[in-house]
């Protein structure tokens, strides 16, 4: 390791005074001016984990559903999964280190995770439209390359299409090939194969409208919507030639709203869906026949999704475990259904992908899906080859239900100082400020049905409240009295919460 070549690199990616910034949920975010420095220490430790797991490395440069002129940065770990947890400690330590302690700090992490400095190193890298992002991506290259890393630069991805190439490369091509086309191709022919079994009623070809939030995902829907067989129209709105990234557009801005979003047309009953600018998101909605706006977000998708598997588990009567992970945010009446009606066992974590990703890893079939639209279906490695099997060699019925279950494992295996608050109990109770729960309670305890969480974000510098009740009404009001006990007792700054905020 060329310490002296990294110092003298290094100084062209200067670290701001006092900058301080935290490893989080999805990686590093702030404004896009400030992380120069932060993406070429990236490829430094992109590297130095490639070294100590002999596997390909991703890097992501993107910030999600953040506003455009924020930008952020991830790294992929060898499966396609999300970054250990101890890396994240020595990301946050590298990001921060003084310009003097950077070699220093370097070999700190090289001794404490064993890395092998011999060892060959290979990284790849993706990033989203923002106007930042083509700049910084070439800050992780430097980053690479100073401490002698191969690396392919996929140019513009979205970010399930990078943990998709990580785990291609590192699985030797036998997930699927390590390029775009191999994406298209892979899940577009599991998409057409699951839906021909579905039914449709009226108009045998389906029409889907996508807002892609003005962002990545409207270029490579554009490009993989030619792999869908004739049966399925995908039509585009939001796809970046007008319009600022994720604003009043996008996965996070229907959820939080509760409304369309700006620059999409829609008709009664017509099937729609928003990603968020890396496209790592989707929720769906649409409009009955009187105009009444009907969300089917991330708590709706596992739970339609987990009825589906339920059935089809049921029929191959094979044993296998199915469950569902869920965070304190979850809506009460799905994880009552899941429970109650369809006998589904339900687990409650922290929020994040990263602990629902961990806890469903524990099932034959581990669905998680955050209110928010990140989600997807795990399937252990014996569940997938009990379903392969039973694919070929069942009696009629229980071939058709494995088939299904077949292609739905191509579709999915592949995710002022807000600190003030800190939360237990899988993130339902505060711990600090002092009084602030006892406040949440006393509110709660106004309306029927009811319940509310705060949280700090782990990705804006704001805190999140999650509000419940018996109508929208109390649920709105509930969530302003909550709002505003946060803002008096955790040191809020600006205005003060307004109704109907």
């Amino acid at each position: 390791m060329d310490l002296d070549a990294v110092t003298k690199q290094s100084v062209l990616h200067a670290k701001p005074d006092g900058l301080i910034l935290q490893y989080g949920t999805a990686g590093f975010r702030t404004k896009a001016e400030h992380l120069d420095h932060v993406m070429f220490r990236m490829g430094l430790l992109a590297v130095l984990r490639s070294k100590q797991t002999k596997s390909a490395i991703g890097v992501m440069v993107t910030a999600s559903h953040n506003p455009e002129e924020d930008n952020g940065v991830k790294l992929v770990d060898p499966l396609g999964e999300m970054l250990a947890a101890s890396w994240e400690e020595h990301a946050t330590c590298l990001a921060n280190a003084e310009e003097e302690h950077l070699p220093r700090v370097l070999v700190d992490i090289s001794e404490k995770a064993a890395v092998d400095l011999h060892q060959d190193a290979f990284v790849v890298i993706g990033r989203d439209t923002r106007p930042s992002s083509e700049k910084l991506s070439q800050s992780v290259i430097d980053g690479v390359t100073v401490l002698g890393g191969q690396f392919h630069d996929y140019g513009l991805l979205t970010t399930p299409q990078l943990h998709y190439m990580v785990f291609c490369r590192n699985s030797k091509g036998q997930y699927g090939k390590a390029t775009v086309e191999g994406y298209y191709q892979k899940l577009s022919s599991a998409f057409v194969e699951l839906t021909k079994q579905a039914f449709c009623s009226g108009d045998d070809r389906r029409t889907l409208r996508v807002d892609c939030a003005n962002g990545i995902g409207a270029l490579k829907l554009a490009e993989m919507r030619h792999y869908f067989s004739q049966g399925l129209s995908v039509q585009l709105f939001n796809d970046g030639t007008k319009g600022k990234l994720n604003h009043l557009c996008g996965a996070d801005f229907v959820k939080s709203h509760q409304k369309p979003p700006q620059g999409i047309e829609m008709r009664a009953n017509e099937r729609c869906c928003s990603f968020d600018g890396d496209a790592d998101r989707i929720v769906y909605y649409y409009h009955d026949a009187d105009g009444q706006f009907h969300l089917i977000d991330g708590d709706k998708i596992a739970t339609l999704i987990s009825s589906f598997l339920k059935e089809l588990l049921l029929e191959i009567g094979d044993g296998l475990s199915l469950g569902v992970v869920q965070t304190a945010y979850a809506n009460g009446s799905s994880t009552r259904y899941l429970e109650e009606v369809m006998k589904v066992p339900v687990y409650c974590t922290k929020t994040g992908v990263k602990h629902l990703h961990h806890k469903a890893q524990e099932f034959d079939i581990g669905v998680y899906f955050e209110a928010n639209g990140h989600g997807t279906v795990l399937f252990s490695k014996a569940a997938e080859t009990k379903i392969k099997q039973l694919a070929k060699e069942s009696e009629d019925e229980k071939r058709k239900a494995a088939k299904m279950l077949e292609s739905i494992i191509d579709l999915f295996n592949q995710v002022a100082d807000r600190q003030v608050i800190s939360t237990t109990d899988a993130e339902r109770q505060v711990v600090k400020p002092p009084g602030l729960q006892e406040a949440i309670n006393d509110l709660v305890k106004k309306y029927r049905l009811s319940r509310a969480f705060v949280r700090p974000s782990g990705t804006e510098d704001i805190v999140r409240v999650y509000a419940e009740a018996d109508s929208q009404e109390n649920t709105d009001s509930l969530a302003y009295e909550v709002s505003l006990a946060v803002f008096q007792l955790a040191g809020g700054i600006g205005e003060r919460p307004q109704r109907g905020f």
